[in-house]
C-alpha cells in the first residue's frame, strides 16, 4: 500500500502501514478487523467522555468565578492528556485504555478554558461547540459525497501549512519568554482576525485527512482496536479545532 500522509500527529503516515509486519497486517488472518461504523461509535465515546468532565470543571468555575479554583484540575488534565496522547501514539494496541483517559483529561482543560471564556464573553462556549460539529459534519458530508477529493497536492499543502502553524505557535511561546508579543496577529484587528480564520480553516480541513486515513486503514484491514486509536485522531484534530473557534470568537467579541 503507497504510504498515506496527515497532518495529525496521532494518524501519522505509517500508522497503519507498521502494522503490515504483524498478524494483523495484509488481510492476513481472522481477528476482527477496524470498521467505519466502530470508528464512528468510539468517537462519541471519545466525544461523551470529554463532555463529562468539561461539564464538572466548567461548574466548579462557574460556582466560584475563580480561575484559581479548577487551575489545578487544569493542570492534571494539561499534563495527563498530553501523557496519555504520547503513549497512545506509539502503543497503538493500548488505545482502548489510553484513547478514553486522554479525552477524560482532555475534557477537564476544555471545560475550565471554556468557562473562563464564557465569564468575559457570554454565550461565547456554546457558539464554539456549534461551530465546531458544525464544521465538522459539513466535511464529512463533503467528503463523503465526492465534493472534496484528497489528493496528494492537497494532503502536501495542508501538511505544510499544519507544520508552518506549529512552530509559529512554538517560536510564540518561546519569544514570549523573553517579553517578544505578536499583539498584531493576536489582536482584534485585520490582521488578528485574518490569521485565526487562516487557521480554523486549516484545523478544519485535518478533518479531511483524517477521513481520509481512516477509511484507507479500513480498506487495508487494521485490527479492531484502531477503532479507538482513529477515534483517538479526529478527537485530537476537534480539540484543536474547538480551542481555535475560542480564539477567533474572542478576537471578534472584542471587537464589538
Amino acid at each position: 500500500m503507497p504510504l498515506m500522509k496527515t497532518s495529525n500527529p496521532a494518524l501519522g503516515a505509517r500508522t497503519f502501514q507498521d502494522l503490515s509486519g504483524s498478524r494483523y497486517g495484509g488481510f492476513i488472518g481472522t481477528e476482527a478487523r477496524m470498521t467505519l461504523n466502530g470508528t464512528v461509535n468510539k468517537t462519541g465515546i471519545l466525544l461523551v467522555c470529554a463532555i463529562v468532565t468539561a461539564g464538572w470543571t466548567w461548574f466548579q468555575f462557574m460556582e466560584t468565578g475563580n480561575p484559581a479554583s479548577v487551575a489545578p484540575w487544569m493542570m492534571i488534565g494539561l499534563i495527563g492528556g498530553l501523557i496519555c496522547a504520547m503513549i497512545t501514539i506509539f502503543k497503538k494496541e493500548w488505545s482502548p485504555v489510553t484513547a478514553p483517559a486522554y479525552a477524560l483529561l482532555e475534557g477537564l482543560v476544555l471545560g475550565g478554558i471554556s468557562a473562563v471564556f464564557e465569564l468575559r464573553y457570554p454565550g461565547i462556549a456554546i457558539q464554539a461547540v456549534g461551530l465546531t460539529f458544525g464544521t465538522l459534519f459539513v466535511l464529512l458530508f463533503a467528503y463523503r459525497s465526492g465534493l472534496i477529493r484528497v489528493t496528494d497536492k492537497l494532503r502536501l499543502g495542508i501538511v505544510a501549512a499544519t507544520g508552518g502553524i506549529a512552530i509559529f505557535y512554538l517560536l510564540e511561546m518561546v519569544l514570549g519568554f523573553f517579553g517578544v508579543h505578536f499583539t498584531t496577529i493576536n489582536g482584534s484587528g485585520v490582521i488578528g482576525i485574518g490569521f485565526s480564520l487562516l487557521v480554523v480553516g486549516i484545523a478544519a480541513l485535518n478533518l479531511v485527512l483524517d477521513f481520509d486515513f481512516i477509511e484507507k486503514g479500513v480498506q487495508y484491514g487494521a485490527p479492531k482496536y484502531m477503532e479507538w486509536y482513529g477515534a483517538f485522531g479526529i478527537m485530537v484534530t476537534l480539540v484543536w479545532l474547538y480551542l481555535e473557534m475560542l480564539r477567533l470568537l474572542s478576537k471578534l467579541n472584542r471587537r464589538n
